[in-house]
């Protein structure tokens, strides 16, 4: 379902993301801006974060995925936009 004021996208985060409290504390920024999705380790060492919801509370979520909680050490925040889906709740995985 495809609604203009909200959007989706897909951010895979790159660096020292994996065992510093990352995917919880995205949960926490992300329900914090009403965003839902979810976040999870991939194989490779990153974290994807998959978000739904205004656009404007997207930006917040990227530019707060720059820097993550305190014992992270980000490298690349890469996005790519997906269609909306109108997932419920963000989940951590």
């Amino acid at each position: 379902m495809n609604q203009p004021d909200r959007q989706a996208a897909r951010f895979v985060v790159t660096g020292l993301v994996q065992g510093v409290g990352y995917r919880a504390a995205t949960r926490r920024e992300a329900l914090r801006l009403d965003l839902s999705g979810h976040a999870v380790n991939l194989p490779d060492g990153s974290v994807e974060v998959v978000a739904e919801g205004a656009p404007a509370a997207l930006g917040e979520l990227e530019s707060w995925l720059h820097h993550g909680p305190a014992f992270a050490r980000v490298k690349d925040v890469a996005r790519s936009e997906l269609p909306h889906q109108g997932r419920a709740g963000f989940g951590v995985g």
